[in-house]
């Protein structure tokens, strides 16, 4: 089957060819003449399987082909991503495929200034690609308007609903006209994706081309048993003797992918850290230069990493293990896309040798274990990793700058909107300590803006 077959226009047949593309992918073959029908779609792909162009294809198509003007600061189709990273590249893809359409997108979230954002928003958009706390914000501002909205697509809703963004989605939900077509895409239907899509989809085809917890078939893995100590200097090794250009790296915590980045770039390995912490600057820079080759290792967390499309990235390597076994399963998707070879490789210590059994379980298979002359681990870490035993870290350590901070506005700016939030993290719950008088008695809370108070800086 050929792109040309699927019911697509000229001008997005011409924008796919540019990408170089001619076959479309299980997936995509699936759900464009789904979409194209106007039908409702609940669709579970791993990553790298091409789901992005299988929901914007059908959606610039059926945009374009009802040729509507959009009215300032309303929306004809919305896209709810979960990270800052994942929403960049759905709104590229929906530049780049929509490139020879007289259609307008902008992309909004967190971590920088709403004022441009606003400014996008005036004259109307077909497409806005958005993290949901930003939308709300814009919304409060009263940048943005749904009364036009056609097409909401939710894209990584397990990730969404991981990150604790469940109640800005149903906010945003109830601000949207009933009459719009839905689009749910998720990495797995689990029981929590299933009841979301029973409030939010109308008799919706169901797509599912990759079984549950799979891994990609053409991804070699493989674990390191090393002891804990001796991680950055086994890390280190494998790059430089392997001569790798490019490697995507992963930590649990903020506070280690510092760690590592900075001991890489001692030994002389171009290598930066991506996580909430890090400006959106820095993010991008980052990511920019890993793309291009400038830089050899990127070390990020879970979140952080959430969408990294990075083509033909050969090799992943588990710095530490995911706590949670499902995220093994998406880590190693970054390597092995669109049907290319990869190679996933885990330094494993013996306080995750359960860790590694639970992951063995998910994917039902036993990933080949393999000593690398010169690090060989202790006899303790064999018979961990062996027996799966060893208490598993602990589930987010936390560093003391990794704690909230207070919510600082820019100087010579008003305070962000309420509802503000650094992106890609989930919404703050809970409540401050009164605040003491100088007699140490508690007093009434200063009135304040709704806009003013704490956000954490999250992935």
């Amino acid at each position: 089957m050929q792109f040309d077959s699927l019911g697509l226009s000229a001008p997005l047949l011409r924008a796919v060819a540019d990408q170089g593309y001619t076959t479309p992918s299980p997936i995509q073959q699936q759900a464009i003449p789904v979409v194209l029908q106007g039908r409702d779609l609940m669709a579970a792909a791993q990553t790298g399987t091409g789901k992005t162009a299988g929901f914007t294809l059908p959606m610039l198509q059926r945009l374009t082909q009802s040729n509507r003007r959009v009215s300032p600061n309303q929306v004809r189709a919305l896209v709810l991503a979960p990270t800052r990273e994942l929403a960049a590249q759905v709104g590229e893809s929906v530049r780049e495929y929509g490139k020879y359409l007289p259609v307008k997108s902008h992309v909004v979230f967190g971590g920088v200034s709403i004022n441009p954002q606003m400014m996008a928003m005036r004259r109307g958009l077909d497409v806005l690609v958005a993290c949901p706390g930003r939308l709300l914000d814009l919304y409060n501002q009263k940048a943005v308007r749904f009364d036009e909205l056609e097409i909401l697509v939710l894209d990584e809703a397990d990730r969404m609903l991981d990150m604790g963004f469940i109640r800005d989605i149903r906010k945003i939900l109830a601000l949207l006209p009933k009459k719009r077509q839905n689009l749910l895409f998720s990495a797995t239907f689990a029981d929590e994706i299933r009841e979301l899509a029973t409030g939010l989809l109308h008799e919706p085809a169901v797509v599912e081309v990759t079984p549950r917890n799979s891994t990609a078939e053409r991804i070699e893995q493989l674990v390191h048993p090393v002891d804990k100590g001796n991680k950055i200097p086994l890390l280190t090794h494998l790059v430089k003797a392997n001569d790798w250009r490019q490697v995507l790296v992963f930590t649990r915590t903020k506070h280690i992918a510092n760690r590592v980045a900075e001991k890489l770039e001692k030994e002389g390995v171009t290598a930066a850290a991506i996580h909430g912490n890090k400006s959106q600057g820095a993010r991008t820079r980052a990511l920019a230069g890993f793309k291009d080759g400038s830089l050899r290792v990127l070390v990020a967390t879970d979140i952080a990493a959430r969408g990294l499309d990075i083509d033909k990235l050969p090799q992943v390597v588990n710095y530490e293990l995911p706590n949670v076994a499902e995220d093994y399963v998406h880590r190693i998707g970054r390597t092995g896309r669109a049907g290319a070879a990869g190679h996933a490789i885990s330094l494993v210590s013996a306080d995750e040798g359960k860790l590694i059994k639970g992951i063995e379980r998910l994917i039902k298979q036993t990933i080949d274990k393999q000593a690398v002359a010169g690090f060989e681990p202790s006899r303790e870490t064999l018979d961990a990793i062996a027996k799966g035993i060893g208490q598993p870290p602990r589930k987010e350590p936390r560093d003391p700058h990794e704690q909230r901070q207070p919510r600082r506005a820019a100087s010579g700016n008003k305070p962000a909107a309420a509802g503000g939030r650094s992106e890609g993290t989930a919404p703050r719950q809970g409540q401050g300590r009164p605040a003491q008088g100088g007699n140490g008695q508690a007093r009434a809370p200063r009135a304040r803006r709704p806009a003013e108070g704490r956000r954490r800086q999250g992935e």
